[in-house]
């Protein structure tokens, strides 16, 4: 990957491999059904065993004890319990959020993802795509809604599935306990390209997070060669900025991601390049044979010279 990638290695997406207060709840309540189903399928299987060898010999049994005992009222038993323990060890601060929490806003698009954050100077929005970053230990509170259809928020390692409605804000707060990258992945069928729709966390401690937010707040780094500026000249020429924006370039597109620090984000198109030299070029004019279905057309007539400039000027803005 690019400069930008953190020291830590890209965890686990499981659910097993829990590295967020809600994420460590759900992983317990994950191990008790699974303990607990291999306790009865155990049960079961000793029962069948015990049954086939007294066959012919044991007395008769009765049917209705066994259907109404282990066909009825054991399950009820066994649900009821695990509800009643599910929801004693649900984290109390999920029903409201601390006076201390980030809040981060969250809109789901076929198929990226775009975020919002705050920039504490100037109070002003601060937009990225397909990237969210946490300081560790803190709680965030994410508001979460969709531009199109029903996507589903699901980060495994940090918390629960959340869906995402048109028209409607939803919300979940998450606490990463341990700094990494995350892989989250949108978790309701939302079309042609929904297995690459996904989103990855990165978390680090607090102060390399505010250093990150104020940089990601600047507008974009000016060119500082003629490829560069050749660079910036064609994303002008070719009206890219007409569904991008690039803050202190060009301002106003609204329907592609904000492209003002898209040097140094992990990944493109939400996951599915690595963010790596010549990608960016790919990606540009291939963009329907990468990612068919994808709202941006592809760019096959652009000359090489061009796109190599374009995609070096993209690549600077870190």
């Amino acid at each position: 990957m690019n400069g930008a990638t953190p020291a830590v290695q890209q965890q686990l997406q499981s659910v097993m491999s829990p590295a967020g207060t809600a994420a460590h709840t759900v992983a317990g309540i994950s191990w008790v059904l699974f303990i607990g189903a291999a306790v009865i399928f155990v049960a079961v299987m000793a029962l069948l065993a015990w049954a086939l060898l007294r066959r012919g010999t044991a007395r008769p049994v009765h049917g209705k004890i066994w259907l109404w005992g282990g066909g009825v009222m054991f399950p009820v038993l066994v649900l009821v319990a695990l509800m009643v323990y599910s929801t004693q060890r649900a984290p109390g601060w999920l029903a409201t959020a601390p006076p201390n929490a980030l809040h981060v806003s969250i809109t789901a698009h076929m198929w990226w993802w775009e975020v919002r954050y705050r920039d504490p100077l100037t109070g002003q929005d601060v937009t990225l795509a397909n990237e969210l970053h946490l300081p560790v230990g803190r709680p965030v509170s994410l508001g979460l809604n969709s531009f199109d259809v029903i996507h589903s928020f699901w980060v495994p390692a940090l918390a629960g599935k959340r869906d995402m409605v048109p028209g409607r804000v939803s919300h979940l707060q998450v606490e990463a306990t341990q700094a990494g990258v995350y892989r989250g992945q949108c978790g309701e069928f939302c079309g042609e390209q929904h297995a690459r729709m996904a989103l990855h966390v990165v978390a680090s401690a607090p102060a390399e997070f505010d250093a990150w937010l104020a940089a990601q707040a600047r507008p974009a780094a000016a060119p500082d060669s003629a490829l560069l500026v050749q660079g910036r000249q064609a994303f002008m020429a070719q009206r890219c900025n007409a569904c991008h924006t690039v803050r202190g370039v060009a301002e106003g597109g609204r329907l592609g991601p904000d492209l003002t620090h898209v040097g140094g984000r992990l990944y493109l198109a939400a996951g599915t390049l690595p963010n790596q030299r010549g990608n960016v070029a790919h990606w540009i004019a291939d963009t329907q044979g990468v990612k068919p279905g994808a709202r941006m057309p592809s760019s096959p007539d652009i000359d090489n010279a061009t796109l190599n400039a374009l995609a070096a000027w993209l690549e600077h803005l870190k």
